[in-house]
């Protein structure tokens, strides 16, 4: 008899569902949310499994490479979608969710989502290290700001070198608003000193790279908009077409039609947060101060017809399908058409 077998993830304990061929529940349990002890009562379950689905989550990649160690078809299910499904059904707890994640993977009607490797996995930690260590010292920024606003003390515009200097010039004399911003600006030092660090580390990182370092060479793509590429995408090979990478990262417009209703939006934004962001930020900094060349040529005539706003979206995309194309193929960025032709017909 062949099974399909849904994982429901949580943090201590997964529910587990195994249904047949024909959609009927065969055996539901549960497991300590370990490797050991999911494979070992999977195979407990009578039948030939077919596959093993669970939702991409935080536990979901480390699961999902012990499972798939062990012998088990194991597919990786596309958040959305399978949250979609599930909210179809009037109540929801563990066991139902993966009675639905089963029912989804016996149908068909899944997406797949591919497991990152581990080298990218801790590359992503290392930037979402930095990304949380500065967003802690902007918030601190922020909140000695808004102290000192109370008192009609305002800090204007300052560069971050000059950032402590003008606090402390402004709160002189007065013991309590000296007493207030030390601590805070004691641990604002700390933050930046660790930012500074991760960044030289994530900035070797990228040119020791090959990858990165063919990646850097369009403007306005740094060290971490580079790894950040590489880290999510992590291998090319797994995109049809280049220009899948413009859906993949949430940049191409929603789409709601019915009838004669036929109603297109802003972007999806669906996918990586943290690559969309990068992509932006890359659109964002060619447009205005990076070295001229097709792509910048090509966003502004957009946003003559558009308007900056959606020029530079659409330069992030097509940012990202640029940088895809030069890593597949493994050449750096040519600053005019004339030169991609002639590499490419070369």
């Amino acid at each position: 008899m062949e099974t399909y077998i849904g994982l429901d993830v949580s943090l201590a304990s997964t529910a587990i569902c195994t249904v047949s061929a024909q959609g009927k529940i065969v055996k539901e349990t549960t497991a300590v949310s370990e490797p050991e002890d999911l494979v070992a009562t999977l195979k407990a379950i009578p039948g030939a499994v077919v596959a093993v689905g669970l939702e991409a989550g935080p536990l979901s990649q480390w699961l999902y490479r012990h499972l798939t160690d062990a012998g088990f078809a194991t597919v990786l299910m596309e958040t959305r979608q399978v949250k979609g499904a599930l909210k179809a059904m009037p109540i929801k707890t563990d066991r139902r969710d993966a009675e639905g994640i089963a029912r989804l993977l016996q149908m068909g009607w899944y997406r797949p989502v591919h497991c990152k490797s581990i080298s990218a996995q801790e590359m992503r930690a290392l930037l979402a290290t930095r990304k949380t260590v500065q967003q802690a010292a902007m918030n601190l920024e922020l909140s000695i700001r808004g102290v000192l606003r109370n008192f009609g003390l305002k800090m204007g515009r300052v560069a971050k070198g000059r950032f402590e200097a003008r606090v402390q010039e402004l709160t002189e004399g007065n013991p309590m608003l000296e007493a207030a911003a030390t601590p805070i600006l004691a641990s604002r030092r700390m933050l930046r000193q660790e930012l500074a660090s991760l960044e030289k580390l994530l900035r070797n990182h990228a040119k020791e790279d090959p990858v990165c370092h063919s990646l850097m060479t369009m403007p306005g793509v740094g060290p971490v908009v580079a790894l950040t590429v590489k880290a999510s995408i992590d291998d090319p090979e797994r995109f049809r077409s280049s220009k899948d990478i413009g859906p993949w990262v949430g940049l191409t417009p929603r789409r709601e039609q019915s009838g004669e209703r036929d109603i297109i939006g802003q972007v999806s934004r669906a996918g990586d947060v943290g690559l969309r962001t990068a992509l932006y930020q890359a659109a964002t900094v060619m447009l205005h101060r990076g070295r001229k060349n097709w792509l910048t040529a090509w966003a502004l005539n957009v946003a003559k017809r558009r308007g900056k706003k959606r020029a530079t979206v659409a330069l992030a995309r097509r940012i990202g399908v640029v940088l895809h194309r030069m890593w597949k193929d493994g050449t750096d960025f040519r600053f005019t058409r004339e030169e991609a032709a002639h590499v490419a017909t070369a």
